[in-house]
């Protein structure tokens, strides 16, 4: 199944949502890649600071992977966002 995100908030969901497909506790995903409960839980929460191989680490650990396409259409507020 192919999901797509356009913020940490909606990364973060796809990532709770397999998470919780895969039957794993926050603490357990944490403890398959040497990482706290409540780092899972700011990933999932997608709040900011995330470092990229925290990101990596996760997606490896639920079997997933990042794959970066270019957007349907962006519309001004996603890029007033940015900036």
């Amino acid at each position: 199944m192919q999901n797509t995100a356009r913020s940490a908030t909606q990364i973060g969901a796809i990532l709770r949502r397999a998470r919780r497909a895969r039957h794993l506790s926050q603490t357990k995903l944490g403890e398959k890649i040497g990482l706290r409960q409540a780092t899972i839980s700011k990933l999932e929460k997608g709040e900011p600071a995330t470092q990229l191989s925290t990101l990596l680490d996760v997606l490896t650990a639920l079997n997933l992977e990042l794959a970066i396409t270019e957007r349907e259409r962006a519309s001004k507020e996603d890029l007033e966002h940015i900036f």
